[in-house]
């Protein structure tokens, strides 16, 4: 049983390859089209996953995409009811949900020449964020979360795996989202593109926890299970976001609303110099932060009984959270998805629709190296075809003879204040 996995005509494009319950290969399309969080159709990460698996798209049996366009429907009309949307919000969703609904139809423009019998599977946002994790963690049981901005209209949810089986619990709806209140912040201290989040993280231990109190006013912990934000600070559940998906960088437009500035004084312009006020609120929106997710984790626990996590979702990218799993929740032991972010749920997609269809359960997946791989031969040609660039860049080509030598120069040039990039093995999958 060969099944394909695809994250699509969404940010961090990606393919993925499970053939027998087994994962095969994983990329995503940022690494061949060389745009960060590319956001159309990933061609060349489903070309490679067929050629590491040396089959045609003709041998897949299925195709599993990580969206699910009739997910909470019910949810989704009465937010259009309550929150009347733009005719361009609507005509952009739509044209959006069309197009990831109709990912065969795709597969066939980038493949012309190879027919395609696959049978589509559509499985909920969540959900493959979720089987990422847990499916590829090497236990048996284990509570399985996913934490992000929002996809098919949840912005969280949580689930218990047993065996080949795994289930959503509860959800966490939108507009009450963690990932948005992050992102929105991150925008907010003047870091405007998609996936920035990772420089207000960085940032935070360079302030204070000076304005918790003013940022616990956005968001809290709910006590019947996961967190809620106050709306008034934001705009997304009120006004039409302006955002482009496809072919190309992803961008958002300010998802943050007058109010905040109010409460928190004037947003740093992205030119303008980093402040200890500014590294003051970064931590604070750390600090928040991990009141709640944390928090919900071990509510979770304590809800479940079980003491293994199995961790995926945009949030469980930020890592200085992830660190304090073990001392400030009841889990014992936790596993993170190698790429938690969307693109994981193209891996996840696959291993889903795998699982239920029959196939074994996939071997742990331990490490991250998925991607491509390239002889030294094919380096050297490379590097004979770039002569010319190289040497107007001002760099040159050496050759080592052993191993040992190589060490030797890396040693010799990180002991001198060197940066050092390490070229081995396959491409891994997830963040760089």
């Amino acid at each position: 049983m060969i099944v394909l996995g695809l994250n699509a005509f969404h940010a961090d494009a990606a393919a993925a390859l499970v053939i027998d319950g087994q994962v095969i290969a994983a990329a995503e399309e940022e690494r061949f089209c060389r745009i960060k969080h590319w956001a159309g159709f990933p061609a060349q990460a489903t070309a490679y996953c067929l050629q590491a698996a040396g089959i045609t798209l003709a041998d897949v049996d299925h195709l599993a995409v990580n969206t699910d366009p009739r997910a909470a429907w019910g949810r989704r009309l009465w937010q259009v009811v309550r929150r009347p949307p733009t005719l361009a919000s609507m005509v952009d969703r739509l044209r959006n949900r069309t197009r990831r609904h109709h990912a065969l139809d795709a597969l066939r423009q980038a493949f012309p020449e190879a027919p395609l019998r696959a049978e589509l599977h559509h499985v909920p946002h969540h959900l493959a964020h979720l089987a990422s994790a847990y499916f590829a963690s090497p236990w048996d049981a284990a509570v399985a979360v996913s934490v992000d901005g929002a996809g098919d209209f949840a912005t969280g949810a949580w689930g218990i795996g047993r065996g080949a089986h795994l289930q959503i619990n509860q959800q966490v709806w939108f507009p009450h989202s963690l990932g948005i209140f992050y992102q929105a912040m991150t925008q907010y201290l003047g870091f405007p593109h998609y996936g920035d989040e990772y420089k207000v993280m960085g940032l935070a231990p360079y302030g204070e926890p000076l304005h918790v109190a003013a940022i616990r006013q956005l968001v809290r912990l709910d006590a019947g299970g996961g967190y809620r934000l106050d709306t008034r600070y934001f705009r997304h559940e009120r006004e039409r976001i302006a955002f482009q998906w496809e072919q190309g960088v992803p961008t958002f437009d300010t998802l943050y609303a007058p109010s905040l500035l109010a409460l928190l004084g004037p947003a740093r312009h992205p030119d303008e110099a980093l402040s200890q006020r500014h590294k003051d609120i970064a931590r604070s929106v750390q600090a928040v932060f991990e009141e709640c997710y944390l928090g919900w984790l071990d509510q979770l626990q304590k809800r479940s009984g079980l003491r293994r996590l199995a961790l995926a979702g945009g949030c469980a990218q930020n890592s200085v959270a992830n660190g304090k799993i073990l001392s400030h929740t009841g889990f014992t032991e936790v596993y993170v998805a190698a790429a938690g972010y969307d693109a994981g749920g193209a891996l996840g997609a696959a291993l889903q629709v795998a699982s239920q269809l029959g196939a074994p359960r996939c071997q742990p997946l331990l490490h991250a190296q998925l991607g491509p791989a390239f002889s030294v031969s094919a380096i050297g040609e490379l590097l004979a075809a770039e002569s010319a660039r190289i040497v107007a860049a001002g760099c040159r080509v050496q050759w080592f003879a052993d191993a040992a030598a190589v060490d030797e120069r890396v040693v010799d040039c990180i002991v001198a204040g060197g940066v050092v990039g390490w070229f081995q093995g396959r491409m891994e999958w997830g963040p760089r």
